[in-house]
């Protein structure tokens, strides 16, 4: 049955991780103080009642201090008993008398820890939910869940199936809005529910070997074109985020935008195989009266009883099927494959633009493909690698949880970079008479389709204009299940002279990075494969090579473990370039003489380089 799932989570968080410090005239917030202990479960009550007077069941996650309080484990049981809610377990709200005494800390972010703490607070967490329950929990979550974390958990405590393991697109975009004043970083992870790898959280597992045993979902639905280009928190399906945006109308109180949103996640079924998915995460700080937030408690309340109202109706319509975690996680596994993608092909809901992007995401890559920017891909993560990264107090990342990219635009310009140096874009130039145009210039639109296991985008066809010439060009792109690879094919349908040559230049300018700041690329290894071996060993010293009829033109990455190579469907010059110190990237690429009515398809390639 083709389906519309949602998942709605709720706990209840008895000492709200954002009333630590509050904006109570500057007064310190007693985080044993009754009445903030009362409110949030007051606000708890509240979202539960406006989640079951709509006919949907939700997914309770136990804080630590919650599980410390009497009424709020009642609440919980006799949610499960009369609506068929979840009992879980988050790892978030650890903050409360008892954690301060034992840990000495004011962390709570359950994947900054030491690893040794990081077992000792589960372990402290699951045996009290055991205590207070009489069984272990069968779902938990975090805003990210590294891959050592969730591994333990799973060896530990096996009944765990599903968990809020990432919150899509948390990098630097996110830690410049929020004024420098916490450090949550990561970006790469996948937007849609996955079975995580169990080298790497972000890295969907390939097969049995790799699955880390659980089903992970992300924390929040995120806009997957508004939150790429600016700051996540704004664009959501949680509601305060979209008021924590001013995306509404400050007269009539309402918000088409959020609506809107969660229909485009609705329309995403139609490209994976009828199934779509969509989460509303809410904890009651956000809904608290003490005007910590950007907008009053009456539209706070409102906004969030007008979503659950939304998604009820929807229900009721048989659109929509509410799920718990844990069933939900069942579901997955019984609907996908490990090989099969997740794909997005998204619009602007917005700001009323004609912007388009497509997002892709499977074992061995995550990948998005800018329809402004002529197809060109403009973020490409090398999932293919399974880069274990350590995460946490004692590893060599204390905060930084992204998976590195080899293309980001934001972080490395992109096509539209300034007077001198690159950015990182996988696109094409074509070339006539000394006259040259990046397709990055041609603005065009997507249609996908699917051939068996190949997803199809099949661009509009756009006119690159010569001072004498007029080419006509058509881009595909194919993402092959299971292939970790991405082919693109141009098309030349016509030419306002059929006789003419265009010489078509198929390039990849990339670097690797989690943030703005680059690496060292010295290390890197650049090469022109065929009958001979060009090779050059990244010193930044901007040379190049080239080869006739290469195979392969490819770079060799040992920071991040990842091979990525261009091959060519026929004879072509290959050619490699490096970077310098003011522009620390490379360059693959393939150049060849096209004319009219000729075809030429490039395929970019990962794997994991020992």
């Amino acid at each position: 049955m083709d389906k519309f799932v949602v998942n709605i989570i709720h706990r209840p968080e008895m000492v709200p991780e954002y009333a630590e410090k509050v904006t109570g005239h500057g007064k310190e917030e007693d985080i044993g103080r009754k009445a903030l202990l009362t409110e949030s479960l007051d606000i708890f009550k509240t979202q539960q009642r406006l989640a079951h007077q709509n006919g949907l069941k939700t997914t309770i996650q136990m804080t630590y201090a919650s599980l410390f309080n009497d009424e709020a484990v009642e609440l919980a049981k006799a949610d499960h008993e009369k609506y068929g809610d979840e009992i879980a377990l988050s790892l978030l709200g650890l903050p409360c008398k008892e954690f301060r005494e034992k840990y000495k800390t004011k962390d709570f972010c359950i994947w900054m820890f030491s690893m040794e703490d990081k077992k000792s607070i589960v372990d402290d967490v699951f045996e009290k939910f055991h205590e207070r329950f009489g069984f272990y929990p069968e779902s938990t979550g975090s805003y990210y869940m590294d891959a050592d974390l969730t591994n333990y958990i799973k060896e530990k405590y096996p009944s765990v199936k599903c968990a809020v393991a990432t919150c899509w697109e948390e990098g630097p975009k996110a830690y410049h809005t929020c004024n420098n004043s916490w450090y949550t970083l990561f970006d790469g992870g996948p937007w849609a529910p996955w079975i995580p790898s169990k080298q790497n959280t972000h890295a969907p597992a390939a097969d049995e070997s790799e699955d880390s045993g659980i089903v992970a979902i992300p924390h929040l639905s995120r806009d997957l074109l508004a939150c790429y280009d600016g700051n996540g928190s704004n664009f959501g399906t949680h509601p305060q985020n979209v008021l924590r945006g001013m995306i509404y109308d400050s007269k009539t109180w309402e918000y088409p935008y959020l609506y809107n949103l969660i229909d485009q996640y609705r329309s995403l079924e139609k490209y994976n195989n009828g199934y779509a998915y969509n989460m509303m995460f809410v904890g009651p700080g956000w809904m608290n009266k003490m005007g910590r937030w950007e907008a009053p408690y009456e539209l706070l309340e409102k906004s969030y009883s007008d979503g659950c109202a939304y998604y009820g109706k929807l229900k009721k319509e048989g659109k929509l099927v509410d799920m718990t975690m844990t069933e939900f996680a069942d579901y997955y596994r019984q609907k996908k494959s490990y090989k099969e993608p997740e794909c997005a092909l998204w619009r602007d809901i917005l700001y009323g633009s004609d912007k388009q992007v497509f997002w892709y995401t499977d074992p061995y890559m995550r990948a998005c493909v800018n329809m402004d920017q002529g197809g060109a891909i403009v973020d490409l993560r090398p999932y293919a690698a399974k880069l274990e990264w350590p995460v946490g107090i004692g590893t060599p990342h204390v905060q930084d949880a992204s998976y590195p990219f080899l293309i980001q635009e934001k972080y490395r310009a992109g096509y539209f970079t300034h007077y001198a140096g690159e950015g990182t874009v996988r696109s094409a130039k074509l070339t006539h008479n000394g006259e040259e145009v990046d397709l990055c210039l041609c603005r065009t639109k997507a249609h996908f389709s699917q051939e068996g296991n190949t997803r199809i985008l099949t661009l509009n066809p756009v006119d690159i204009e010569f001072a004498d010439l007029t080419v006509k060009l058509q881009t595909k792109i194919y993402f092959e299940e299971g292939a970790s690879n991405i082919k693109m094919e141009r098309t030349i349908l016509e030419m306002s002279n059929p006789n003419a040559e265009v010489e078509l230049n198929e390039y990849m300018v990339a670097c690797y990075g989690t943030t703005e700041y680059p690496e060292d690329m010295t290390g890197i290894t650049l090469a022109c494969e065929g009958n001979e071996t060009k090779t050059i060993s990244y010193a930044y010293k901007c040379r190049e090579e080239s080869l006739e009829g290469a195979k392969a033109v490819s770079a060799v990455i040992p920071a991040i473990q990842t091979k990525v190579s261009l091959t060519s469907s026929s004879d072509a010059e290959g050619y490699i370039k490096e970077g310098y110190a003011f522009s620390p990237m490379f360059t693959l690429g393939y150049k060849k003489k096209v004319s009219d009515k000729e075809v030429f398809a490039t395929w970019l390639n990962l794997e994991k380089a020992n």
